[in-house]
């Protein structure tokens, strides 16, 4: 990310600050393309949601009624049971 420049006046023109956005947002960073730095983002996104999944299903569990806990076993009861009954016709 470019370093900001202490000195540059703040203008209170709204073209020029979406003009001065655009800019900032479509200027060429310094990250690296080459396969490795791909693999290793990768690796680093799938640590990220392996660590949300376990948080979020455990959470989810204490914000959750009895009754909606119930319900959300029953509806995956029914669609693993479907996929079963229907191949044995």
């Amino acid at each position: 990310m470019p370093k900001r420049n202490k000195q540059s006046k703040s203008t209170s023109d709204v073209n020029q600050v979406a003009y001065n956005l655009v800019q900032l947002s479509t200027q060429k960073t310094e990250i690296d393309d080459s396969p490795l730095a791909s693999f290793i983002l990768s690796q680093y996104m799938a640590k990220i949601g392996k660590k949300g999944g376990k948080i979020g299903g455990k959470r989810r569990l204490k914000t959750m009624t009895a009754k909606k806990r119930k319900d959300v076993a029953r509806k995956a009861a029914r669609a693993r049971w479907k996929h079963q009954v229907t191949s044995r016709t």
